[in-house]
């Protein structure tokens, strides 16, 4: 597991991404943007919010607000329910 702090500025992204057979949850804490899911319609994100991203999901965070958009983000394998 890995957690980090994200502060993006208004019109900043952090890059599409995956984390590969991770899933990741995150923690908004400022402000305000959008989670963009490869295939799905952008999410919007507004202080305080949760989001998940499924395991092998490319992504984006975008600050779609007026200030600093600030998240925690958690990072973790995936558990197989059988």
């Amino acid at each position: 597991m890995r957690i980090g702090f994200v502060g993006l500025k208004p019109g900043e992204t952090v890059g599409w991404h995956t984390t590969g057979s991770n899933e990741e949850s995150l923690v908004i804490l400022h402000d305000r943007g959008e989670a963009r899911l490869e295939g799905q319609p952008s999410r919007p994100l507004a202080a305080p919010a949760f989001a998940y991203i499924p395991p092998s999901t490319r992504h984006n965070v975008a600050n779609t607000g007026d200030s600093l958009l600030e998240y925690v983000y958690v990072v973790a394998p995936a558990q197989n329910k059988k």
